[in-house]
């Protein structure tokens, strides 16, 4: 079985997350020469591989076979595979089964290595990801197996293969701002407190605002307001109270104090409420550390592109690693249908992100 043969295999998995559909003991099975750690909790399965080739560095390859829903409009089934022109149709093409099969084809094919190679692999990324990759880390340190790398395959790639990867992630705030006020007539303005004209005035200082002026590796912490209501959608009636939902995907210069700070001094003369939760915190690692050095000469080699270090995107299970101090980067296909309706891929990506797995182990 060559690397695109594994693909079609896992793209055949029906593995809506949590559901892995028996994809991850085809993988152990697959891969029977690696010892086996199997940790399930909450309806998910975590999968670790392992093999210690020799005494040197452990570096491990990270990913999830869970996907999301397929939605309507396919032009075809969605988890029947298909290829056309060289291009793989099928949910999980990009999003990220390509890198798996990647990765696991290139553990398979490895005969040599100075230290430990290991996989970890989830089936519930796509979702909470709270009995995911975050407890089999947990573990890891528990029995003195954490890696000192990771490469997470999810797709990374934005025009090109090998355009960019991810040496860290940004973190995510969630916002939500309560404006109180008053409820009256429409005809008594003086008679009620409108949430809605106290915050006019000054929401264009709100929306967009950047919190800080980013650096090298992030770009700025912007407040992006995603949603707004209030009242009972009628026109005699001032509300009582508006309520607005805000995203801040945050550097490592902000944290949750610097918003309510800034919320403290826009809203002082304003009767408001607001609760800030955080899905996930922001990291980067260092830009001359070996794994940035080894798969970028990596992707030179078979890409022919300076690869960009990029920290853009949603979150991923890096963060979990990151949190741990690993040296872990992204580098996958490229992302331009992730989630999408015919989401795909090419196989001349895969057979490339193949070859440059193999030799980032070979160089390591």
């Amino acid at each position: 079985m060559n690397v695109i043969d594994l693909l079609l295999k896992l793209l055949s998995y029906k593995s809506i997350t949590p559901n892995d559909a028996n994809s991850l003991e085809f993988i152990e099975e697959y891969l029977s020469d690696f010892t086996s750690i199997w940790i399930n909790r909450g309806g998910v399965k975590n999968l670790f591989l392992y093999k210690k080739f020799g005494e040197g560095k452990h570096l491990c390859f990270g990913g999830h076979v869970d996907v999301v829903p397929a939605g309507d409009g396919w032009s075809s089934n969605p988890f029947v595979p298909k290829i056309e022109n060289g291009i793989i149709y099928a949910r999980g093409t990009q999003d990220m089964k390509s890198g798996v099969a990647s990765f696991v084809q290139a553990l398979k094919d490895t005969k040599k290595f100075n230290g430990t190679l290991s996989l970890l692999l989830t089936s519930d990324e796509e979702g909470d990801a709270i009995y995911g990759t975050k407890i089999v880390l947990e573990h890891l340190k528990k029995i003195d197996m954490l890696p000192n790398y990771s490469i997470i395959a999810e797709p990374t790639c934005e025009d090109k293969m090998g355009d960019a990867i991810k040496i860290g992630r940004r973190g995510s705030i969630n916002g939500y701002l309560t404006i109180k006020g008053k409820q009256g007539h429409a005809a008594y303005p003086e008679k009620s407190i409108n949430p809605v004209h106290q915050i006019a005035p000054i929401l264009g200082d709100i929306a967009g605002y950047y919190l800080d002026n980013g650096d090298e590796d992030f770009a700025p912490s912007q407040i992006v307001i995603t949603d707004i209501r209030g009242g009972m959608e009628v026109t005699n009636v001032t509300p009582s109270e508006l309520k607005i939902m805000f995203n801040v995907r945050n550097s490592t210069k902000t944290t949750q104090d610097d918003i309510l700070e800034f919320f403290a001094q826009k809203l002082n003369k304003i009767d408001y409420e607001l609760n800030l939760t955080q899905g996930s915190y922001p990291f980067v690692i260092n830009r001359d550390s070996h794994i940035v050095s080894t798969i970028s000469k990596s992707i030179y080699k078979y890409c022919n592109i300076d690869t960009k270090l990029s920290t853009a995107g949603g979150t991923s299970d890096a963060r979990f690693m990151g949190a741990y101090g690993i040296d872990v980067v992204e580098f996958g296909v490229i992302n331009d249908r992730i989630h999408a309706i015919d989401e795909r891929t090419t196989i001349d990506e895969v057979d490339t992100l193949y070859d440059i797995f193999c030799d980032v182990i070979e160089r390591f």
